[in-house]
């Protein structure tokens, strides 16, 4: 059988929040089978739940934002995107703050703090998300789509008028059953622009941003001294986040995932068609591994512990 996994034990850390700049806690816990992915605001009387759902998210400037009765927990995608790629069905996000920290601006923290918990198989079928067909969603120039595929693949570009960015790559690919997420995804860094930074602070946003958890270019060049930190770290920072954001749906994906310019407002977009068009999808589960897709055998056995 294909199992559910969560965490051995909790593990915890701290750091600045992206938008507030404020120091913020985060705890991650084990949780019961089918309890799926459930953040929740300890620094309230009484705490709040937010359950990772395509349907609670809010705010996407920047960052991917769930909201329930005006309750906020902001930027999660680095951590969906990690938990993600480990094969986290089940843990409860304890955070303290209004946004997750965002610790070095990638999904690499997070792998960590995971692997140190340790992760543990459950007496409980995995349950995947199929998507039977073709869904996409559109604005101008950018698009996002769904296409039935037996095993979790992304692929995504981007179009930048920036000197580096134009000798970057702009397109990339990745298969989970054909590579590691931690070796290929996770380290890839968010990026802005020098005259965005100082913009966004005029409105009150990003005020914990800094070299130390972005990429960040000013008119003609990487600022940050160390340079980048692996090939096309801007094109697959933008899958990182996809990840991250098709992980709200609460279960995994069988499926091809492509885009080009998209963002976490038109990735959530294209969640709730998907969702909304109930011929479009099934969910399955695999009582017998021998008996899963080859992919998703091979996806499973690389996020093994």
């Amino acid at each position: 059988m294909l199992r559910q996994r969560t965490l051995k034990t909790l593990v915890r850390t701290t750091g600045v929040g992206l938008h507030t700049g404020a120091k913020v806690g985060l705890v991650l816990r084990p949780a019961a089978p089918d309890t799926g992915i459930v953040f929740r605001r300890v620094d309230l009387d009484p705490p709040v739940d937010i359950r990772a759902d395509p349907c609670s998210v809010g705010d996407t400037r920047l960052a991917s934002s769930l909201e329930v009765a005006g309750v906020r927990i902001g930027t999660v995608e680095h951590l969906m995107s990690a938990l993600c790629g480990l094969g986290i069905d089940n843990a409860w996000v304890d955070v303290d703050a209004p946004e997750l920290p965002i610790l070095d601006g990638s999904a690499a923290p997070f792998v960590y703090l995971v692997n140190s918990a340790g992760i543990e198989e459950q007496p409980a079928a995995k349950r995947f998300l199929r998507v039977k067909r073709p869904i996409e969603v559109r604005e101008a120039d950018k698009w996002a789509r769904l296409d039935p595929y037996e095993g979790f693949r992304v692929s995504f570009s981007i179009a930048f008028q920036h000197p580096v960015l134009e000798k970057a790559a702009t397109s990339a690919a990745f298969d989970f059953a054909e590579a590691s997420y931690v070796q290929e995804l996770a380290r890839a860094r968010t990026f802005g622009f020098m005259h965005e930074v100082e913009h966004m602070h005029e409105q009150g946003l990003a005020l914990g941003g800094s070299l130390e958890n972005a990429v960040v270019m000013d008119e003609y060049r990487v600022l940050n001294a160390d340079g980048l930190r692996i090939p096309a770290e801007f094109v697959r920072h933008k899958l990182l986040d996809a990840v991250g954001d098709l992980y709200l749906l609460g279960h995994p994906l069988l499926a091809a995932f492509s885009a080009h310019k998209s963002g976490h407002a038109l990735n959530n977009r294209l969640l709730r068609a998907l969702l909304a068009e109930k011929d479009a999808w099934e969910m399955a589960s695999f009582a017998d591994a021998a008996a899963a897709p080859a992919r998703v055998a091979r996806l499973f056995a690389l996020q093994s512990p």
